[in-house]
């Protein structure tokens, strides 16, 4: 962990609405895991603005905790992975396979990377930057589940031995497609979300991936503007100019959509509703408006 990370520790906490350090136990990290979604949101507009997505410790800590920005996963779990550090939990990376909303038969790359804990001596996973959904950490055992906010399950599967497509564990999902970023299925059953193993992760490794998602032609991350941030009792998502705020402010499970009128309406609910700021030249500067 990059050191000066602890001497802005303070200004982090401040940035995701905790008054102090939560302790290293399984309660601690998922209160900071879930103070973290609920204020730094998740969105790729850099890619889109052919800036270069750096996930060196301190480009993340300018960018999501100073400049008040998102990011997506590396960026997240870099960030989220030295909070852990700072509260004295081991972690390390981890990637992984997303299986959400691809063809049963896909084999997409290791795109996605998560992190492995050792909390009072027991594996986690935990994942700050997944934009597809609500998730809570979950320890690293053959079918347990936790259930979030939205009412969703979420559970961990062993289903293939490492090396294989499958990876060593499979994360899946089962609850309501409106608390989503519009990739679930409509049905309400267990559906996978990504795959992986235990395997070690380099520095490079995670380079490599990030170069790979933020500039891969005609992939998700370089075709569509994308946002998404948990609520405490539901889940909105930008995807282009649709946004969708899923929760129980909207009644009962309710649902609300509504179309993005131009760059001033994007960046205005950008900060209010995904706590991200991004100014209104620079949305106007976005493919979407261009």
């Amino acid at each position: 962990m990059d050191l000066r990370f602890l001497v802005n520790f303070d200004q982090y906490l401040g940035r995701i609405g905790l008054s102090g350090a939560p302790s290293a136990t399984p309660q601690g990290v998922a209160t900071l895991q879930a103070a973290h979604r609920r204020n730094i949101g998740f969105e790729n507009l850099d890619a889109m603005l052919q800036r270069p997505i750096r996930i060196d410790p301190q480009s993340v800590f300018d960018k999501l905790v100073v400049q008040g920005r998102g990011g997506y996963c590396f960026e997240h779990n870099r960030l989220f992975s030295d909070a852990l550090t700072a509260v004295g939990v081991r972690n390390r990376p981890l990637l992984a396979r997303v299986r959400l909303g691809q063809p049963e038969d896909a084999v997409p790359p290791r795109t996605h990377t998560c992190l492995l804990l050792l909390i009072d001596g027991r594996p986690w996973v935990a994942d700050a930057g997944f934009g597809g959904s609500d998730l809570a950490p979950l320890p690293l055992e053959e079918g347990v589940e936790v259930r979030t906010a939205d009412g969703a399950r979420h559970r961990l599967r062993r289903t293939g031995e490492r090396g294989t497509f499958e990876g060593e564990w499979l994360l899946e999902r089962a609850g309501p497609a409106s608390a989503t970023d519009g990739r679930a299925a409509q049905h309400g059953d267990w559906q996978p979300q990504y795959v992986f193993d235990l395997s070690d992760v380099a520095p490079d490794d995670l380079e490599q991936a990030n170069h790979w998602a933020s500039t891969r032609a005609q992939t998700r991350f370089t075709t569509l503007h994308v946002a998404s941030i948990p609520h405490e009792t539901g889940f909105a998502s930008m995807v282009d100019r649709t946004l969708t705020i899923y929760g129980a402010a909207h009644g009962e499970g309710g649902t609300r959509r509504r179309e993005i009128a131009g760059p001033a309406d994007y960046a205005d609910t950008l900060r209010t509703v995904f706590r991200i700021d991004l100014t209104e030249q620079e949305a106007a500067s976005l493919p979407l408006f261009c």
